[in-house]
């Protein structure tokens, strides 16, 4: 026999690489998986901050829109302006504070072809006047056409001569930009940087507003043409602009790139690339658009963005690293790590309950052997069968309680300090590590359901209340099952607590718990009554319910095992079992064995034998 059980508890080559493996599995996916979690809250901290970058951007744009019409409103707010006029207002908004992106606000004046020579003479003196009597004017380029859009004012750089008078609708793709603008009324924005001013990676773009006469009627293109005044101009540096939005962003080391995808504008014989680069932070003199980069090592997002009907994408990047804590790092490893150990305790406890129950196929198979001896030992057999069959409810119990015990010793310890660790771990990142105190919190819950787990695993093996003796055992089991099954149970024991032999509490603890789940299965019973008895040294429990009775045959039905363990655990006690229904429904079962007296059984004996027999 001891060879049997060594040989079930025993830990072979194949089960235990068996355990290995699928702990690294589990710790394997663990890693996988957090890896992946903390991959995704990085990634959707990094696009909410690039979005936070786009809003600002676009505040800005539309802050420099508004500044372009609200100069516009100022020049057809009235019937006469004057260039000094135009400078206060210019001085007044303070453009290096308030807007420090903006180069100039210029005004260009509507000229047909037979007013020029009026026109010019105008403008001349007042240039004289507002600059001094050296200003000279003349219209560029040269020629005669039939109308002019010629730039008259120039802000905050008015000392600048060298754009006054500069015709713009002599070039011809802005003639036509120009052209549509005065018929719609609608603001311009060129996809182009203004070339006179641009450098490599330090673009200058421009918008234009057209402005019209005081007081007249904007209602169909005709009207619009018979009261254009000329257009009004903005000119600023992208770098200024964007640079500002870098700094404000919370993700340190981000790069943005902006590109124009709008129509693409050819004028002459450029072949630049498109869509068109305009700004890069990471560009410089040298090389204004750096290879941008790509790969499984970096996060990036591309939003759009519109700049005053002009469709533009704005691509931002950053290594994964700059965005990764240290705890990124190091917390899949921690959960790998779990996952290992857990997994092994875990393998460790169903190796211990599967080689019980092979120890117990063992042993029947043992006592198989032992009735086929010969026919003329069949008595002798029984009662062999009846003392192996003790001796394996013995055994099971014991290494119930026992399993009982390793569990609440070692894995309860140990969960124990992992919960102290956890909690200890949650308290000191309170309000300092939101994200790590939000994952301690969940790992201190995760632990908590497992000693919940460990907690129901150790009563179902041995419920601790047994050592507090009989009667409180079976008070705490019928608590137990009216709470899970709603049934009322009702017990009567009027003898108070009852001094038993160990084994013999079992038996009967065991046997009511077999008739409670029998009426669970089969009575479909709505009150239970228990009654325990001790008379004369003899214990008697009944168990009594008002369900639906035994069916015909139903003590003897194939598959069905309950009422033959109440049967065979009360005979290994000496005692007696009775199964009946009641006339009006339900069924009733007693069990009285001697208990008063009895020894324990010895498990440790030894005695001499013949050959053949066995060891019990």
């Amino acid at each position: 026999m001891s060879t049997t059980l060594r040989d079930a508890f025993s830990v072979t080559r194949f089960s235990f690489w068996t355990g290995v493996m699928l702990s690294t599995l589990v710790g394997s996916v663990l890693y996988a998986i957090t890896s992946r979690s903390i991959e995704s809250d990085v990634q959707e901290r990094f696009v909410r901050s690039a979005k936070y970058a786009q809003a600002v951007i676009n505040m800005r744009i539309k802050s420099y829109t508004d500044l372009l019409r609200g100069a516009a409103s100022v020049l057809q707010s009235g019937d006469t302006h004057s260039h000094r006029q135009f400078h206060a207002y210019v001085q007044g908004l303070n453009l290096a504070k308030n807007y420090p992106a903006v180069d100039t606000l210029n005004f260009a004046a509507w000229v047909p072809g037979d007013e020029r020579p009026q026109f010019e003479q105008g403008l001349e003196r007042e240039l004289q006047t507002f600059l001094g009597p050296g200003a000279r004017l003349a219209i560029t380029p040269p020629g005669i056409r039939s109308s002019y859009l010629i730039v008259t004012y120039i802000e905050p750089d008015a000392t600048n001569t060298r754009l006054y008078g500069l015709d713009l609708m002599s070039n011809p793709y802005f003639r036509e930009q120009l052209v549509q603008s005065r018929d719609d009324g609608i603001l311009r924005a060129s996809g182009r940087p203004i070339a006179a001013v641009s450098t490599p990676n330090d673009n200058h773009l421009g918008m234009r507003l057209p402005v019209y006469r005081h007081g007249t009627l904007l209602t169909g293109i005709e009207q619009r043409r018979a009261a254009y005044l000329g257009s009004l101009g903005i000119a600023f540096s992208l770098p200024k602009l964007l640079n500002g939005v870098m700094e404000e962003m919370p993700v340190p080391g981000v790069r943005m790139a902006l590109f124009d995808v709008g129509p693409r504008e050819v004028i002459g014989h450029d072949t630049a690339t498109w869509p068109k680069e305009l700004f890069d932070s990471h560009g410089n003199a040298d090389i204004p658009t750096p290879p941008l980069a790509r790969g499984d090592d970096v996060f990036s997002v591309t939003l759009p963005l519109d700049f005053n009907g002009r469709p533009w994408e704005t691509r931002y990047s950053v290594p994964k690293t700059a965005l990764y804590t240290t705890f990124d790092f190091y917390y899949p490893k921690l959960m790998m790590a779990f996952g290992f150990l857990g997994s092994v305790l875990l393998y460790a406890l169903l190796h211990i309950l599967t080689s019980s129950r092979r120890a117990a196929l063992a042993l029947a198979k043992e006592m198989t052997s032992e009735l086929r001896e010969s026919q003329s030992k069949l008595q002798l057999s029984h009662q062999k069968l009846r003392r192996l069959a003790d001796h394996a409810y013995q055994i099971k119990e014991m290494e119930r309680k026992r399993i009982a015990r390793e569990i609440h010793d070692d894995l309860g310890q140990s969960l124990l300090a992992l919960r102290i660790e956890a909690e200890l771990l949650a308290g000191r990142t309170r309000g300092t590590h939101s994200h790590l105190n939000k994952r301690a919190r969940a790992t201190l819950q995760q632990i908590d359901t497992t000693i919940k787990s460990v907690r129901q695993i150790i009563n179902d093996l041995r419920p601790t209340v047994l050592d507090l003796g009989l009667s409180a055992a079976v008070e705490w089991q019928l608590n137990q099952f009216q709470r899970r099954t709603g049934i009322q149970c009702e017990i009567q024991d009027d003898h108070g607590e009852i001094a038993l032999p160990d084994h013999c509490a079992t038996a009967f603890f065991r046997i009511l718990q077999e008739s409670l789940t029998n009426i669970v299965r089969h009575a479909n019973a709505t009150r239970v009554k228990v009654e325990l008895r001790l008379n004369g040294g003899w214990l008697t429990l009944t168990v009594r319910d008002n369900g639906c009775g035994l069916p015909p045959g139903g003590r003897n039905k194939n598959g069905s095992f309950g009422l033959v363990g109440i049967e065979e655990r009360i005979v290994i006690l000496g005692g007696t079992c009775a199964v009946f229904s009641d006339p009006d429904g339900g069924t009733t079962v007693t069990v009285s064995a001697p208990v008063v007296g009895t020894p324990e059984p010895a498990h440790a004996q030894q005695p001499e034998h013949s050959p053949g027999s066995a060891v019990i």
